[in-house]
């Protein structure tokens, strides 16, 4: 057991939650208090009411999540989200969330386990944004071929292709989540096979144009690993009990 007190202090600096810059809606860190006392901790991409409602049934006291409970700004707690917001309570659940932070982490991060699943070699941040670097690239020794087997192994599910650039996988860039509209940016940093979870329609037809390999690994899929990290960490350092819970979303 440890406190929740003493979770949160840690994941918000390991995380640098109050440096790394994100979306106004993604309010990073603690997002609902629940017990001091935490036994067992849940990973999930989203803290949707499905979700929540799984994690009290498992008896879970720290819910961590990248994807938290405000995406859309100030809402009436009514329906389903007072719902959600009352079982957590009730249930004296805490949740805590993590976005960008958790996207860029050098070892935690979606993108670096993504990067190190794949086995790239000597793997660095690239992708300048809001003062950062947002994803990693390195290079793929085999075929675009081989790297979409490799993908749809690490993923779990074939990704949806653009074959447009060589037969190489050559230098491959990898940013999770809804990036696929940075396709232009990304062949101008020198990427020859970009790896990201969704983008606009368009994104395809200009991938094609610049010639640059896009393979579309879905949103939620891309995503899952850097919460898994997150929570086996927590699981190791506090001797908790932790678990996944998957719920995808098809996206």
């Amino acid at each position: 057991m440890a406190s929740l007190d003493e979770i949160v202090a840690f994941m918000d600096g390991e995380l640098q939650i109050r440096k790394v810059p994100d979306y106004p809606g993604a309010l990073n860190g603690l997002q609902m208090q629940g017990s001091q006392e935490v036994r067992r901790v849940a990973a999930a991409v989203d803290a949707s009411l499905p979700v929540v409602r799984e994690a009290v049934d498992a008896g879970v006291d720290l819910l961590v999540v990248h994807h938290g409970m405000f995406w859309s700004g100030a809402r009436r707690v009514t329906g389903a989200i007072y719902e959600k917001f009352k079982t957590a309570m009730d249930a004296g659940m805490a949740i805590y969330s993590s976005h960008i932070p958790l996207d860029v982490h050098p070892v935690l991060g979606n993108n670096a386990c993504l990067a190190s699943a794949l086995e790239l070699q000597d793997p660095q941040p690239f992708f300048e944004w809001k003062g950062i670097l947002l994803g990693m690239r390195g290079e793929f020794p085999g075929s675009f071929d081989d790297l979409t087997e490799r993908v749809a192994g690490v993923l779990g599910s074939p990704p949806h292709v653009c074959c447009a650039g060589s037969q190489q996988a050559g230098m491959v860039g990898v940013i999770t989540g809804g990036s696929g509209a940075e396709v232009g940016a990304v062949r101008e940093a020198g990427i020859d096979s970009f790896l990201t979870g969704e983008g606009p329609h368009w994104s395809y037809t200009e991938a094609e144009e610049l010639g640059l390999n896009v393979l579309y690994g879905g949103h939620y899929l891309t995503e899952t690993h850097g919460v898994r990290a997150l929570v086996d960490l927590l699981v190791e350092k506090y001797g908790l009990e932790g678990q996944f819970i998957d719920h995808p979303t098809g996206m």
